[in-house]
């Protein structure tokens, strides 16, 4: 079941129906619910492997010999990370418990951002009044660009990210990617009014959760 949330969140986002996920699982509606009587219980289940990704790429920006090389390919990298998988970008959006596996793993990974940041002013080339929060309020940013950009113009994240790399940099700017043609992204923004977020409830009476 995990395995099936996993694949399913990454494929349509963490607003896809739970009887898909129990159908591609191969079990019942009923069945799913024991075993995860919340959206939020499979998903932090389905998720605490993909946070690893996110850690993974704090960790190589720590590597990196080069302070500022490192948080500019920590940015792309990030950026790329929720282009490339619906769900991850949703953990941004998605609030879990406090006590959570996934919630103690994003504590590790801004601790660690924290260190990447500091590492770059210290070098002089990130500007002194950037901190975490920052990352945060960019990625949250990212995921709207990539909603709304997600059928006509599905590259438009990196001028974004390049963007955003070169307003964090103290000193001479580099050079960003092509512009996004402008019809593309009117086709996008056209979308929006018909792009509805469906949540499912959980079940409210004993013959909905009886159903298998």
């Amino acid at each position: 079941m995990v395995s099936a949330a996993a694949r399913l969140f990454a494929e349509q986002g963490l607003s896809v129906p739970l009887e898909d996920v129990a159908r591609s699982a191969g079990v019942g509606v009923a069945t799913l619910y024991r075993r995860f009587p919340t959206r939020t219980d499979l998903a932090i289940a389905a998720f605490e492997r993909n946070m690893t990704s996110y850690i993974d790429a704090v960790d190589k920006a720590l590597s990196n010999p080069q302070p500022w090389d490192g948080f500019r390919d920590l940015v792309y990298d990030l950026c790329a990370l929720q282009a490339s998988d619906p769900g991850l970008r949703a953990l941004l959006t998605t609030a879990f418990p406090a006590s959570s596996v996934i919630e103690q793993r994003a504590t590790e990974a801004i601790a660690k951002l924290g260190e990447v940041i500091t590492r770059a002013q210290h070098d002089g080339k990130l500007r002194p009044d950037i901190g975490v929060g920052d990352i945060v309020v960019m990625l949250l940013a990212d995921t709207g660009v990539l909603e709304a950009t997600r059928e006509h113009a599905p590259g438009a994240w990196r001028r974004f990210a390049a963007l955003m790399v070169d307003s964090f940099r103290v000193g001479p700017h580099e050079p960003l990617p092509p512009p996004t043609p402008a019809e593309e992204l009117r086709s996008s923004i056209a979308m929006l009014t018909g792009d509805t977020l469906r949540i499912e409830s959980l079940p409210t009476t004993e013959s909905e959760v009886a159903r298998d």
